[in-house]
């Protein structure tokens, strides 16, 4: 136990010193009633003093209370003590925030999201979470255990910014077959999640005031992570075929999507738009950051291949994350960066944390060489595409002509759009004092929404759980 006990050569004597600073911990609650008190040698050896001074201070405290014997054990704080002591109440300076201060804590009503329920609901449509239950996480605590014992001192050490040269490589193997994206292990920053890759992006490619276009709606993260950069967002609407490039505008160094499944419509942004889309960037000379998070999870025709898998100039930054399939408190994600602009990237990343985890990234990387997490990925798009099924299945069955579905053919949500007016506040707190948890769509707009929408995921509920929850809903409407 280590105690701070300011002392001074002048005034009183240091026995003294001792026990009032003892005293004062005791009183304020720093040591709680029945705790035990450093020994006498221990505590002489912090403050570099004698024994006896701190024998001296124990024996005040004994006889006036604050502390009591126990034979062979050592001296502990009475019970009762520091229980009723006044508590010291801070004062509330007037701090000065930076501007990136400002805006960070202007968003904190938008960020995380969505939030947890405070009262539990028992269907809950929660979006943005992994499948956890149904993860091989026996597997992987053996992974990582056996990478535990036999890692070498040297793997304790900082990493590379940059990533685990294994996992990188990794990440680039699994994404050529998987997404179609064109790279290599060099290209490739691995990140503490999708959010910390945007904010990477904002740091290195975004100046206070730039211009820099995004979806309307749009993921919240994002917008939030912009803001707080200082740019100017502009606003492009959706549609149900995602951004339309027609209306990107004509000053804009940066356009932020999520071709794959928009987020949060779901749309899927089509072959046409996406040439369209390249074709803008190349005569405005822009950057496109594609925000790939549920790119591994379709259900209908032939998977929609990545927009960077298109992209022959180098102009697009591509971020992902394994938040969605293997599991959130990971913290792996990656950004696949054109080689010029890798090293910047590379530095702000050392600048932010250093690196990542070392060890849950060798972990990985033995989880996806191995051929585990693509056998994990199968089973996981099986298991959605019943909960899908079901989902689509139910609304038709309880809903019907009432509400308008988008975003149904891949990731991990859906939207349900009402076709008559509704309030969105009345109609979360009516399904949810019925046990249904549905989470508005309003927050993703930067304008006025000319509609509301409920998004409702479904990879966390089993199919008996995701028909009743849409029953509920269905009378809720």
């Amino acid at each position: 136990m280590e105690l701070v006990i300011p002392l001074s050569k002048h005034g009183e004597p240091l026995f003294r010193q001792v026990y009032k600073g003892l005293r004062q911990a005791i009183l304020s609650g720093t040591l709680s009633a029945g705790g035990r008190l450093p020994s006498t040698r221990e505590l002489a050896e912090q403050l570099g003093i004698s024994r006896t001074v701190i024998l001296l201070a124990y024996e005040q405290l004994l006889a006036e209370g604050f502390a009591a014997g126990r034979g062979g054990s050592g001296t502990y704080v009475s019970e009762g003590m520091g229980r009723s002591a006044p508590k010291r109440e801070k004062g509330s300076a007037k701090l000065r925030l930076s501007r990136y201060g400002l805006a960070a804590a202007d968003a904190v009503e938008a960020v995380d999201s969505p939030r947890r329920k405070t009262s539990p609901v028992r269907y809950d449509f929660a979006y943005g979470r992994s499948a956890i239950e149904s993860f091989p996480l026996e597997m992987w605590r053996h992974i990582l255990l056996r990478h535990v014992r036999q890692a070498p001192v040297r793997e304790f050490e900082y990493g590379p910014a940059a990533g685990s040269p294994i996992l990188r490589e990794a990440i680039c193997a699994h994404l050529r077959r998987s997404r179609a994206v064109v790279c290599d292990p060099s290209e490739v920053i691995v990140v503490n999640g999708s959010q910390q890759a945007l904010d990477l992006i904002a740091r290195v490619l975004v100046e206070r005031g730039d211009q820099v276009a995004i979806e309307d709606p749009q993921y919240n993260g994002t917008r939030e992570v912009l803001r707080a950069a200082g740019a100017k967002l502009l606003p492009v609407p959706v549609d149900r075929d995602g951004l339309n490039p027609a209306k990107l505008p004509t000053q804009a160094g940066l356009v932020f999507v999520t071709p794959s499944h928009q987020f949060p419509t779901g749309a899927i942004l089509p072959l046409a738009r996406r040439l369209a889309l390249l074709d803008w960037a190349r005569r405005k000379n822009s950057i496109i950051v594609e925000n790939d998070h549920d790119g591994e999870f379709h259900y209908e025709g032939r998977p929609v291949e990545s927009l960077q898998g298109l992209d022959t100039e180098g102009r697009i930054v591509y971020l992902g994350t394994f938040s969605r399939t293997v599991f959130p408190a990971l913290r792996i994600g990656y950004l696949i960066v054109p080689k010029s602009l890798a090293s910047a990237f590379i530095a702000a990343k050392w600048l932010n944390d250093l690196h990542s985890a070392t060890l849950e990234q060798e972990t990985l990387a033995e989880f996806i060489n191995s051929g585990m997490y693509e056998r994990y990925l199968r089973r996981l798009r099986r298991r959605n595409a019943a909960r899908r099924e079901a989902l689509l299945t139910a609304i038709h069955r309880y809903l019907g002509e009432r509400v308008e579905v988008t975003g149904d053919g891949s990731g991990a949500h859906i939207v349900l759009w009402p076709r008559e007016r509704h309030s969105e506040d009345s109609v979360i707190a009516r399904a949810a004092s019925r046990g249904v948890g549905i989470y508005g769509i309003s927050h993703c707009f930067l304008t006025k929404p000319s509609r509301i929408g409920f998004i409702l995921g479904y990879s966390r509920m089993n199919e008996k759980e995701i028909r009743e929850g849409i029953r509920l809903l269905g009378e809720t409407l």
